[in-house]
């Protein structure tokens, strides 16, 4: 991903944390037709704003998170959203420990917390699947003040220099709901969109372990014919998925590719008629 002299200055003057401190940085990777998607992420990072990725399923947002932790040199610490997400799976628990023969009650740490202490990146997944009830202890996170208040040991915790948040969207889901105005304003949204032509053959070549271009080249055709399905309303955003495309490059090495899209797509699909119209471009591109 190309970036102007400005920016990677901008990126090299933001803090980065604790650097003494171990964690995974991602492994990067992100492709896009514009450079201007990551760009404007890096850019609000490096001012200290929250990001929220909003895109299809499948669209490269984890990949873009990814992508910003390799290209700040910062590990990342995730917070994956559903309805059971509760106070213990981001800030951690309370556990009872042997030490020096005593029993003792000690307390492990969570994602936001380890993020914020080491001043690194914290990765909200699919942030619109939690219950609303369970986000607004992070408002204090997220807003100018960058602290929160931990209730299971009442440690007042102040994010380190360097702490950065990306959170990503899927909207219109089953089991989805919409983000209110108050957390929602707490960010800055950038919209990341499919991946498509040249760009997507890139993708596929350097991302999955097919390497035979005929066949990638009828691949990306397959990917553009299901975002006009996905456009016209005939197949959800989930068969267009770029995850489940590189599943299928990966399966059609060992088996041949009507199939591998069967086991890559369609079977992951639960209306008839959205595995029909999938399998239906399939067998007219590849015959």
């Amino acid at each position: 991903m190309q970036l102007s002299e400005n920016i990677r200055h901008l990126i090299e003057s933001s803090p980065k944390g604790d650097p003494d401190q171990q964690g995974r940085i991602g492994s990067g990777g992100y492709t896009a037709e514009d450079d201007t998607v990551f760009q404007d992420v890096m850019i609000g990072l490096s001012l200290q704003k929250n990001i929220l990725l909003k895109g299809p399923t499948g669209s490269g947002k984890t990949k873009l998170a990814e992508s910003v932790s390799y290209t700040f040199k910062q590990p990342m610490y995730s917070i994956n959203c559903s309805v059971d997400l509760d106070a213990e799976a981001m800030l951690g628990f309370k556990t009872i420990e042997q030490m020096d023969g005593q029993t003792a009650i000690t307390f492990v740490e969570g994602p936001v917390i380890q993020a914020m202490k080491k001043g690194h990146i914290l990765y909200i997944d699919e942030i619109n699947m939690a219950k609303p009830e369970t986000l607004p202890i992070l408002n204090g996170v997220l807003d100018y003040r960058r602290t929160i208040t931990n209730p299971f040991t009442n440690e007042v915790i102040k994010a380190a220099d360097g702490f950065k948040v990306v959170a990503a969207i899927n909207e219109g889901y089953i089991g989805t709901v919409p983000l209110n105005e108050a957390l929602k304003n707490r960010f800055i949204v950038v919209d990341v969109p499919y991946i498509k032509g040249e760009t997507l053959k890139s993708v596929l070549i350097e991302q999955s372990s097919l390497k035979d271009e005929v066949i990638i080249d009828q691949f990306v055709q397959l990917s553009a014919d299901l975002f006009t399905q996905v456009q016209n309303g005939q197949v959800s955003e989930e068969a267009a998925s770029i995850r489940a495309l590189l599943d299928t490059c990966d399966l059609s090495i060992y088996m041949p590719p009507k199939r591998a899209i069967q086991r890559g797509i369609i079977d992951k699909l639960e209306d008839d008629r959205e595995k029909s119209a999938v399998k239906n471009i399939a067998e007219t591109i590849f015959e």
